[in-house]
């Protein structure tokens, strides 16, 4: 496998993981952070409901024990309106405040934007008073006062809607019928006909008469955006009996609006789709104190926050509720997913490059190193050592395969060639067990090298062994033979090992006679140089022989063993008897007779042999 390939797949096998768990804790945390988001939001919209309906209900109460409004309009009028002034001023969330009375008079105070626009009032007002009166005739007078913001009148004009009956208002029954405050809603007012929740309450020590607050539905649905949650969120009030009350979609509570100004709400559940299960979840008892459920519905998922609210026991049964689409509070963890597998991928292409760039140098410093060993292996020594990297393992590799390098160099230099490249091939090591074959044996002496010796000095007698070595194994390379051991001035030459060479017994021929050539060009050279004449003489046999390693455990020498290598050095030894340069055997005569020239010099004994030898010379070649 490429190296570029296991670093792609670790960039892979990391960073996945790691973006799916960033996904997966982000998700989560987004749902988390959503629902906590809720609950806090449910808590204010709760609170906001509360305190709205809070204020109005401790007004209506203050309301139920003034003294002053014991006595039907127009009596002390300018009181009343001073009162009603101080609780519109205080109860920011009261539409109007009112009063009923057992004969019809009613009094209602009003002082918010919408109410001036609804009944026309003049420029600089800032409350409304409507004023239902016994008139001089005994009928009921209708008459719309408007003050400014120092409570002082500006105007005055009748009122058209005379027909108008306070009494027959459901707050004003309800608050009788029960004898205590009450809750009424959503209704529509008989004054703004806008739809209202009520909180009424009859006055204290006086019979009939019932003081009250309205709060219209516009202000429940401003304390019901829930956009910050979501933009898909919503939140809305549903009453005890299921129908909505008020809604945070301006549109949705336009038509709720429209619809109980026309007569009723009834039938709105069908306005938004989630009021199904909102209702489901209400009569689920693990739910009718509120809570956090997931629902499916319009085909999304949807996280559901529910909690009742009332307020000292009014408007009993009503719920408050926030919806908001799973997919929007995951939306912000998506989005992060796409980004971080935006950048992943970049990180991912940049890392491939990257790793494409680093495999390939570190490809092409370890093919070289490579290349460098196969080299090494086929004991080819040329070049330099492995080139410095800037990668500390490859220069540790390069290192020891230098120092490998010179070890083996420094072997070939003691153990022939072939044998080493045999003993360092992973599947070779066989190569240099001792086995029995048919092997050409080449025995060399120097004439008289004694005498030489004693004639120059050591270092003298090494440089001319060095130059005549070095000029008898280049032949012996050449013709595909094995020096096996130098001994003193004579080398021992084996062919057929430990490399198989069909045509050993020939090559052995050759070798021979280039020697003898080589040996006399050389003494031309020493003659002129006053260096020593080297007469070489030479035995050649061929035969079965035991070729292997052999020694002691510590240490071994790569060697042949047998007749036939005794046979080659005693032949080299009778080229002085018959002042001959190169004796062969028979066999080997009778295997090359056709290709070489030979003259017959007789059967001769051999010492340590009991039988004779068929002794021929090897004169030259007769290839053409």
């Amino acid at each position: 496998m490429h190296l570029s390939v296991l670093v792609v797949a670790l960039l892979l096998l990391t960073a996945t993981p790691i973006i799916w768990m960033a996904f997966s804790q982000g998700r989560q945390a987004a749902i988390l952070a959503g629902e906590k988001h809720m609950r806090e939001m449910s808590l204010r919209l709760i609170e906001g409901y509360r305190n709205a309906l809070e204020g109005g209900h401790e007004a209506v109460a203050l309301a139920s024990t003034v003294p002053q409004l014991a006595v039907a309009p127009p009596g002390d009028l300018q009181p009343k309106v001073q009162f009603f002034l101080e609780v519109l001023r205080s109860v920011s969330n009261a539409t109007s405040v009112y009063a009923g009375y057992p004969d019809g008079s009613y009094l209602l105070n009003t002082g918010r934007d919408y109410v001036r626009q609804s009944l026309a009032a003049p420029a600089g007002t800032a409350f409304a008073v409507r004023l239902l009166a016994q008139g001089k005739d005994g009928g009921i007078v209708s008459t719309l006062r408007f003050l400014d913001g120092q409570a002082r009148q500006i105007g005055e004009r009748p009122f058209e809607r005379t027909n108008f009956d306070p009494r027959q208002s459901p707050w004003y029954q309800t608050a009788l019928r029960t004898g205590g405050p009450v809750s009424v809603g959503p209704y529509v007012t008989g004054t703004l006909k806008v739809p209202t929740l009520a909180l009424a309450a009859p006055l204290k020590g006086q019979e009939g008469i019932v003081v009250g607050t309205n709060i219209h539905l516009q202000t429940i649905s401003r304390l019901l955006d829930a956009r910050q949650i979501s933009p898909r969120a919503r939140s809305y009030v549903v009453g005890s009996d299921g129908e909505l009350v008020a809604h945070s979609d301006p549109a949705l509570m336009s038509t709720i609006l429209g619809a109980w100004s026309g007569g009723g709400g009834a039938g709105m559940r069908s306005l938004d789709p989630s009021l199904d299960v909102v209702a489901g979840l209400r009569k689920d008892p693990a739910y009718q104190t509120g809570g956090l459920a997931e629902a499916d519905f319009a085909g999304e998922r949807y996280l559901v926050q529910m909690a009742p609210v009332s307020v000292s026991g009014l408007f009993k049964g009503s719920s408050v509720a926030i919806v908001v689409p799973l997919q929007d509070l995951v939306a912000q963890a998506n989005r992060l997913l796409v980004r971080n597998l935006m950048i992943a991928a970049g990180v991912l292409v940049a890392g491939v490059v990257g790793s494409l760039m680093l495999s390939r140098v570190i490809s092409r410093k370890l093919y070289h190193l490579a290349d460098e060993a196969r080299r090494i292996g086929d004991l080819n020594f040329a070049g330099t050592d492995a080139p410095h990297s800037w990668i500390t393992e490859i220069n540790t590799l390069g290192g020891a395969l230098s120092a490998s390098r010179r070890a083996i160099v420094q072997f070939a230099l003691y153990v022939p060639r072939e044998v080493v490249r045999r003993i360092i091939d992973p599947e070779g090591g066989a190569a240099v067990r001792g086995r029995r074959q048919e092997v050409t044996a080449l025995f060399t002496d120097v004439r008289d090298f004694t005498t030489i010796s004693e004639q120059h000095s050591p270092e003298e007698v090494v440089d001319i062994l060095s130059a005549y070595f070095e000029m008898l194994n280049t032949v012996a390379e050449e013709y595909h033979g094995t020096v096996i051991q130098y001994l003193g001035d004579s080398i021992f030459v084996i062919w057929n090992a430990p490399v198989a060479d069909p045509q050993h017994i020939e090559n052995g021929c050759h070798c021979a006679l280039a020697m003898k050539a080589a040996v006399d060009r050389l003494n031309e050279t020493n003659r002129r140089s006053g260096r020593p004449e080297l007469f070489t003489r030479f035995g050649v046999h061929t035969g079965p022989a035991v070729v292997g390693s052999f020694g002691a455990i510590a240490r071994q020498q790569y060697t042949a063993m047998g007749d036939t290598i005794n046979v080659a050095s005693r032949l080299e030894g009778l080229n002085k008897e018959f002042n001959t340069s190169i004796l062969v055997s028979g066999a080997v005569h009778s295997a090359v007779a056709d290709l070489f020239d030979f003259r017959a010099m007789g059967m001769v004994h051999v010492k340590g042999r009991s039988g004779g030898i068929d002794l021929w010379e090897l004169v030259g070649s007769n290839a053409r």
